[in-house]
């Protein structure tokens, strides 16, 4: 683990882990600290994983001031840590929540980016979001499931407004429809959630102000790095065609589904995923 600091004054952590040229990974939650990305499916094979624990995650110090939880607030922090690695330009990893981010960084710093990765990411960024009708259709993609009854019921109450304030109990009965396979390995990935996000930071997040789409699309429109957009074809947020919405606003971008797999798609093919990734990664090294 390796520390520098932000503008702001804040220490904040990364983690270094496997080999090759450096790929800056940015967690989701919102503000989950990074290690729940673990070697993302084996891709530290590929490349040298440089995990960002967001401000008042992991071991990265709380900001004096609760106001830079805000996306765009935490832009300077990814800014910052570019220049602390020495990197002209950055090959960037995002997953969930953490999309918003890395295309705010893209936007902010276009010419810093090199390569622009989004792994079942959220574009609020972009002004796409999904909608809870959708993440109902892909609930009910997993209905010859053994769980799916009781996770189901559990959607309803954290997810579709039928109370506001779900237990501890109905968000774990919910989890299963995160993976692609409910196994013992989603089930202990699933279980360090809470202690590994920061919730009052989450909350503030995506806040009014957080986002200027029309900005942002406009800017992005002209990115010269390529950009990697993977759903997994079982994810409700966000379902892939929500994701392929986003892949005609840059000039150079890929769709890829990944077969079998929901929210968290190292976990459901650690095989497939880090194939998807690393081939990308080479082709835009064969073509820069």
């Amino acid at each position: 683990m390796s520390h520098f600091t932000a503008p702001d004054g804040t220490e904040l952590a990364f983690h270094v882990r496997g080999r090759g040229a450096p790929l800056l990974c940015l967690p989701g939650g919102p503000m989950r600290a990074s290690a729940y990305l673990g070697d993302l499916g084996g891709l530290t094979e590929h490349r040298q994983l440089v995990l960002l624990d967001l401000r008042g995650t992991g071991a990265s110090a709380t900001p004096a001031d609760p106001a830079t939880y805000r996306c765009d607030q935490q832009v300077q922090d990814v800014e910052a840590l570019r220049t602390h690695l020495g990197l002209d330009r950055v090959d960037l990893l995002a997953h969930s929540a953490g999309g918003d981010l890395a295309l705010l960084y893209a936007a902010t710093y276009p010419q810093r980016v090199r390569t622009l990765t989004l792994v079942t990411a959220r574009v609020r960024a972009l002004g796409i979001d999904f909608t809870v009708e959708q993440r109902r259709e892909a609930v009910e993609l997993r209905a010859g499931e053994p769980w799916f009854g009781r996770a189901r019921e559990a959607f309803e109450v954290v997810f579709g407004g039928e109370s506001s304030q779900p237990t501890d109990d109905e968000f774990d009965a919910a989890q299963p429809l995160f993976y692609g396979r409910w196994d013992a390995a989603a089930q202990a990935h699933a279980a360090a959630d809470v202690e590994q996000s920061n919730e009052a930071a989450g909350a503030v997040y995506a806040s009014e102000g957080a986002f200027d789409p029309a900005a942002a699309r406009q800017t992005l429109a002209g990115l010269a790095a390529p950009v990697l957009l993977l759903a997994g074809e079982l994810d409700g947020g966000p379902r892939p065609r929500v994701a392929a919405e986003a892949v005609h606003l840059f000039p150079r971008a890929e769709l890829v589904v990944q077969a079998g797999a929901g929210h968290f798609p190292w976990l459901d093919d650690a095989a497939a995923f880090a194939k998807t990734v690393a081939d990308f990664l080479a082709k835009a090294d064969a073509t820069d």
